[in-house]
């Protein structure tokens, strides 16, 4: 199992940038692919952005291809999404997640991710 903490969430306006952080613990980081998901209230949570286990194959949501980049650290154990031009439809908690199955081609599905944050509430103004 991996301890996962989300940082880096506030309140910005449109337009602006905000970088989420994800720091792991627990586990070798470098055997797990790393998602970020957003769940804003009243929707279910959705897929935003995943990286394999080495960072070289990455898949973003097409809601935010442009706009959002997924990168990691692994010998930081931590992967961040750097968040830009951002829109008041981005409002959402944000949580980090990983698996250990796959981590080569990491899937969009939530529910393949065996580990979560408590995740990060981000708000954007119009």
């Amino acid at each position: 199992q991996v301890q996962l903490v989300e940082s880096g969430g506030r309140m910005v306006q449109a337009g602006g940038s905000l970088r989420l952080s994800c720091a792991a613990s627990g586990r070798p980081f470098s055997s797990s692919a790393m998602g970020w998901f957003r769940q804003a209230p009243g929707k279910e949570r959705e897929f935003v952005a995943v990286s394999s286990n080495s960072g070289s194959n990455t898949n973003l949501a097409t809601s935010v291809k442009g706009r959002f980049t997924i990168s990691r650290e692994n010998t930081k154990n931590t992967v961040y999404l750097q968040m830009n031009s951002l829109k008041p439809e981005d409002t959402a908690v944000y949580y980090c997640a990983a698996r250990t199955l796959g981590v080569g081609y990491p899937t969009t599905v939530p529910y393949t991710y065996s580990d979560w944050g408590q995740g990060t509430q981000v708000t954007v103004s119009s």
